[in-house]
């Protein structure tokens, strides 16, 4: 037998709003959007809550750490119109994207060690057959135009144009044709503000970051950058383990049944 949700103890707007250092007009904002169970109304048309809506607040306030505010509201909403598969699917996504941040962090540390070695340009700085623009062009030795650049990083030829005006890259330009020409600390350059954007990082950020690596001539200078990076994953991780606890207590304040687990695991044959 599940909990009853609705309790005979009625809680006034300002009552939730207080608890959480929030205005009367954010709950009610929060009850229109599908956040909190729609309220009860007193014969004179007041809103009235009760501890589920509380715990229903709570609920949402420890998932916006974790999940973010568009995520966050989704969850709610589909917990209060009954649909928890659903709700499951999108805590699903957060981790999910929240791995594969793990996983750019990681190609960005990667490329910043592969940096001591790139003195002499790689494979992928070299022209290929497709490297010019048109017939009888050529970047030169080690050099690659801005159309197989962007092509071979899965981004368009306009956001490389960008980055050079936010001044993370500055490509030399051919003296026969006038095209942009990448050379091998190009492209460095240009791989590493890809794995920065990835990560969240603003273009004035990158620009300061790469500046400051050409100057000093190793990653070291990114070093802090990259530890407040690793705090950010963490905490994000930690806050969405806050979330499901408080999601868990408001599921069961619900009556919504736990599933039973599988004694033999989810990887059992």
């Amino acid at each position: 037998m599940g909990k009853n949700p609705q309790t005979s103890r009625r809680l006034r707007p300002v009552d939730l709003a207080r608890r959480h250092g929030l205005s009367t007009q954010a709950v009610r904002n929060y009850e229109a959007a599908g956040v909190l169970p729609v309220a009860g109304r007193t014969p004179h048309g007041y809103r009235t809550y009760t501890p589920l809506h509380a715990q229903a607040l709570a609920a949402f306030l420890a998932l916006l750490p974790g999940h973010g505010h568009a995520a966050a509201t989704s969850i709610m909403r589909a917990v209060n119109h009954g649909e928890q598969q659903e709700a499951f699917r999108l805590i699903d996504e957060s981790h999910a994207q929240l791995l594969e941040d793990r996983r750019t962090l990681r190609a960005v540390e990667s490329a910043l060690r592969d940096l001591r070695s790139d003195a002499a340009p790689g494979p992928d700085a070299a022209p290929g057959p497709d490297a010019a623009p048109g017939p009888g062009a050529a970047p030169g030795p080690g050099g690659m135009f801005v159309g197989p650049l962007a092509a071979k990083l899965g981004i368009r030829p306009a956001t490389l144009r960008a980055w050079e005006r936010a001044g993370i890259v500055a490509p030399r330009r051919d003296p026969r044709t006038g095209y942009r020409v990448y050379g091998g600390a190009d492209v460095r350059d240009v791989r590493l503000a890809h794995q920065l954007r990835r990560g969240g990082y603003r273009l004035e950020q990158i620009a300061l970051l790469i500046d400051r690596l050409r100057a000093a001539g190793g990653p070291e200078p990114l070093a802090a950058a990259l530890h407040d990076w690793h705090a950010r994953l963490a905490a994000r991780g930690r806050a969405m383990l806050a979330g499901a606890a408080a999601l868990d207590a408001y599921l069961d304040e619900r009556g919504v049944p736990a599933a039973r687990p599988d004694p033999e695991g989810p990887h059992a044959t």
